[in-house]
């Protein structure tokens, strides 16, 4: 019996969604970001509730929208590579505690470029 080409040969992988990249990187890009202006609003209310400094108020008001923005990317991003609702949340969570958004990211990133090969 031979066996025909078809069957012989692996099948190709679907190619991947072409937006993926870009909302890749539009993530990664707001992780860091929300990320550094947690850094900043937790110095913030160490020196607001610690030092009596009240000076800074207006950086709780930057990370909210920076935060905000990091919420609608990241679900832009689970969209387009199929997140589970579980793991789309635990990322936006992320950009609550200090220094995590850092981690997931490199995670989540390391993942989907596997996944995906970007």
């Amino acid at each position: 019996m031979t066996t025909s080409q078809d069957e012989s040969t692996p099948t190709a992988a679907k190619p991947p969604n072409p937006k993926i990249p870009g909302a890749l990187l539009r993530y990664r890009a707001l992780a860091w970001t929300t990320g550094l202006w947690l850094i900043v609003l937790t110095g913030e209310v160490i020196a607001k509730y610690g030092f009596g400094v009240d000076n800074f108020g207006w950086i709780g008001v930057v990370h909210g929208w920076v935060y905000f923005v990091y919420l609608l990317l990241t679900v832009d991003l689970a969209v387009k590579v199929r997140w589970a609702p579980l793991h789309t949340l635990g990322t936006l969570i992320a950009g609550t505690i200090p220094l995590l958004s850092f981690f997931v990211e490199h995670r989540n990133t390391a993942q989907i470029k596997r996944d995906f090969g970007i």
